[in-house]
């Protein structure tokens, strides 16, 4: 029989708790759900009000995966959940993360936890713009640096502050809190940006999606700000063969970056770099620091 544990007043099952989900670091379903429980305060805030998509990877990430934005079966009735209209087969219900018995329900699933840039009250007017910098072979997060650092002071130009993370896999993701405004027009920012930094870094980067042109290029991925697409969102865990995080970092860290581990972080790296620098995309969280795009009105 499954263990009952009681969370805030709400009874779950906890399931297969010493089952091993990263078999390389013999990583288990419990220390993920403790993961969880133990970031929940930056977890839960940067999950707040966004409806959620999720990565199952029950068996690890060498097992089945599979991505679902519908409420699973057999949640709770307790689960907030919304409808979100942006989807190619019409409007669906998704989840809201708002708590912590929501966040451990949702760990033991094993899952990634993906969102969009805009929140449920506010279905496709984004709050967010974001830009995934992925390296091609034999590139990596160095060159993704590289690209970032560009990117940062295009966007100061703009009167737009970026806040930076890595993906948990192979590139970063930078962020950008902003006034809301119609996803269709954060997408056409976004990709103006990517064709700009192509022609100023044509050795680095390129904008188009084509896989040809992508060995040893930062390929900057626009097209995220979609109203119907998400990004793994800041603390998450990932379905890769070690468990790393999405983890925000400084850009003196970004700068400093010569070598791929110096910005590969494990979900026990989080505790310690919490402690040290907090959360380092808490502004994200400030609608006082949103700022207008270019050709929104106030600047």
């Amino acid at each position: 029989m499954s263990p009952i544990t009681i969370v805030e007043g709400r009874r779950l099952s906890l399931t297969n708790l010493h089952k091993v989900i990263y078999p390389q670091t013999g990583t288990t379903k419990g220390e993920v759900v403790h993961y969880c429980t133990v970031t929940a305060d930056p977890l839960l805030a940067h999950l707040h009000d966004r409806p959620l998509s999720f990565l199952r990877y029950p068996d690890g990430p060498d097992g089945q995966r599979f991505f679902t934005k519908n409420v699973p079966p057999g949640a709770p009735t307790w689960v907030q959940t919304c409808e979100v209209p942006h989807t190619s087969s019409g409007p669906t219900r998704q989840v809201l993360v708002q708590d912590l018995p929501s966040l451990v329900w949702a760990a033991n699933l094993v899952v990634e936890l993906h969102a969009p840039q805009w929140t449920s009250g506010a279905p496709g007017r984004a709050d967010r713009l974001v830009l995934d910098l992925d390296p091609g072979d034999p590139a990596t997060i160095v060159e993704c640096c590289t690209a970032a650092q560009w990117l940062h002071e295009r966007l100061a130009a703009d009167g737009l502050e970026a806040y930076a993370k890595t993906s948990g896999a192979k590139g970063l993701h930078l962020l950008v809190p902003i006034e809301p405004t119609p996803s269709e027009r954060a997408t056409a920012y976004a990709r103006g940006l990517a064709v700009e930094a192509a022609k100023a870094l044509p050795d680095l980067v390129v904008h188009k999606m084509t896989r040809a042109l992508r060995p040893g290029k930062v390929f900057i991925d626009f097209s995220q700000n979609a109203a119907a697409k998400t990004t793994a969102v800041a603390y998450t865990l990932r379905a890769r063969a070690l468990p790393t995080v999405s983890t925000p970092v400084t850009w003196d860290e970004i700068a400093a970056c010569t070598e791929p581990a110096q910005l590969a972080f494990r979900f026990e790296d989080i505790a310690p770099r919490l402690a040290r620098h907090g959360d380092l995309h808490a502004p994200l969280l400030d609608p006082a620091r949103a700022r207008p795009l270019p050709g929104d009105g106030r600047r």
